[in-house]
């Protein structure tokens, strides 16, 4: 959708319903140029609406006040662009997050409209993450433009938000936190770090710990470097998958670890060719196995890592039962 149809769309929709409680689109519309562009289409509505209006061919951007606290009806989404059925479809997601329509649901609809989002796009979003409607209008934008300046551009943004509307529900603490993790403790660069999280947004919910440790795993234990687990979408794949993948090439003699030099007795599989397909062509491609093969082997997996779990945490145990000891010995 162009930004002239977008503010075209929501000047429609306000001058229809101009009579409830107000959100500043100055909170909504992020960029200079988005706010240019939707003043002179504000302009060129407003004047046609009502040619005697002096306040209407003369407004700015940061006085056009839309209703957000507006309830949606049938009528304002048919306004918006949607169809008979997406807005029966979108007022069901609207009610069933939390047992009742929240204030926030019209200026969450404007804020999508704004990125850019076509009334098909905005439903999916919305029924994919319906908490959506009970985020502010003015949060929203705060963590799209948060994200534009992790380097989520025009097209990518949308992309994202499109495939993982969760990340708009994260404060923005967070997200920073992961893109600066990936720069710090694993060495990605600042695109590298916004590949990552255009190419795997899910990464922003990823324990810290256990991300850092799917990185070393990569790094020591399989010797890939940063660029190629960028392009192979490493951290789209569970860390689980990545070891029992790895692991299964390496005791059939078909993956080695390389030396501090880097080299290694085989030619090792590229990474995005042991992650980035599907298990059977990973089957048959790369492992040259059966699928009994490698479920025996996923089982054999398991309780190895189980055991070392249950290793692990008794070790835990000892180590704090030698500290109490400690402590009462020095109350002695």
């Amino acid at each position: 959708m162009s930004v002239q149809a977008t503010g075209r769309l929501v000047l429609q929709w306000t001058l229809r319903n101009a009579t409830c409680p107000v959100l500043n689109l100055r909170t909504i519309l992020g960029s200079d140029n988005v706010r240019q562009r939707g003043f002179m289409t504000c302009r060129l509505l407003c004047s046609t609406h009502n040619q005697t209006s002096t306040l209407h061919q003369h407004t700015d951007l940061s006085q056009l006040q839309l209703q957000p606290g507006r309830e949606l009806s049938i009528r304002a989404l048919l306004d918006m662009g949607f169809t008979d059925t997406q807005a029966d479809q979108l007022l069901e997601a609207a009610t069933k997050g939390r047992g009742g329509q929240s204030e926030h649901a019209s200026s969450t609809l404007m804020a999508l409209f704004v990125l850019g989002l076509n009334p098909s796009s905005v439903l999916k979003v919305l029924e994919k993450c319906p908490e959506l409607f009970y985020v502010k209008g003015t949060q929203l934008q705060q963590r799209m433009d948060n994200l534009r300046r992790l380097g989520l551009l025009e097209g990518s943004l949308q992309r994202v938000v499109s495939h993982y509307p969760q990340i708009l529900t994260l404060p923005l603490r967070r997200v920073n936190t992961v893109a600066r993790f990936l720069r710090e403790k694993c060495a990605f660069t600042v695109q590298q770090a916004t590949d990552i999280i255009r190419d795997s947004p899910a990464v922003v919910q990823d324990n810290l710990g256990q991300l850092e440790y799917k990185f070393q795993y990569a790094y020591f234990r399989m010797g890939v470097k940063q660029a190629e687990m960028v392009k192979s979408k490493l951290f789209r794949v569970t860390l689980e998958e990545v070891r029992c993948r790895h692991s299964f090439l390496e005791r059939r003699g078909l993956y080695q670890t390389p030396d501090k030099k880097g080299q290694t007795l085989i030619v090792n599989p590229k990474l995005k060719d042991i992650l980035a397909v599907t298990e059977e062509t990973y089957l048959a491609d790369i492992a040259m196995a059966t699928q009994e093969e490698f479920k025996v082997f996923q089982k054999l997996m398991a309780r190895e890592w189980q055991e070392e779990d249950d290793e692990q945490e008794r070790d835990m145990g000892a180590d704090s039962d030698d500290d109490d000891e400690k402590m009462k010995m020095r109350k002695i």
